[in-house]
């Protein structure tokens, strides 16, 4: 590779570093030809963007955007280096894990992970990463607890005007009870019809 080539590959890894705020830096080293095409194929499908580049290479292009806020991964420059590219910071992390489960081993290697600042390093950062919350679930998440006293506020309040509607119906049809007349419960007793006079008795005839 020239020297010139070497720049424009500089180039091209400092506008990948620039563009996104988290990139995974993975061995793919014993990886065959089919399987590198393979994970190529999961990025694609994932909207991850995939670089091999050497290690000299990759260091120099971070170096030439900011050389402290990279320090963190430069010990991870090792090897045969595969960079993931993503704008979900956890979307690499299921690729490499999914990859894995499907082909039964443990390839590609996570060697480093730079999250918006934060560098997460060693494999076993792996299944960490893939529990990471999104930017989107993150406001998802406070958006459900910003409403959850809304509502509780809002069932109380319909609890309340139920209970004064109860209040109001209650009130209303007190005073139309009292004022409604009271019903006799038994008719008015008949007067009993008077007894027939016995007739009097002839008085005897004198002699």
């Amino acid at each position: 590779m020239t020297k010139q080539e070497k720049n424009e590959v500089i180039e091209v890894l400092k506008g990948k570093f620039s563009q996104y705020n988290n990139f995974y830096i993975t061995d793919t080293e014993s990886l065959t030809v089919a399987q590198v095409s393979n994970l190529r194929r999961h990025c694609f499908n994932k909207q991850v963007e995939m670089k091999v580049a050497k290690n000299t290479l990759i260091r120099k292009a971070l170096e030439g955007i900011d050389a402290d806020k990279y320090t963190g991964v430069y010990d991870s420059l090792h090897k045969v280096t595969a960079l993931l590219f993503s704008e979900n910071p956890k979307e690499p992390a299921l690729i490499l894990a999914g990859f894995r489960k499907e082909s039964k081993g443990e390839k590609p290697v996570l060697k480093a992970a730079f999250i918006n600042g934060d560098v997460f390093v060693g494999d076993n950062q792996l299944v960490a990463l893939t529990k990471i919350k999104t930017k989107n679930e993150l406001i998802g998440e406070v958006i459900g607890l910003l409403q959850s006293p809304i509502q509780r506020v809002l069932g109380a309040l319909q609890n309340k005007d139920a209970a004064k509607a109860v209040e109001a119906v209650a009130e209303v049809a007190a005073p139309v009870a009292e004022a409604a007349p009271a019903v006799e419960a038994a008719a008015p007793v008949a007067e009993a019809p008077a007894a027939p006079e016995a007739p009097a008795a002839d008085a005897p005839a004198a002699e």
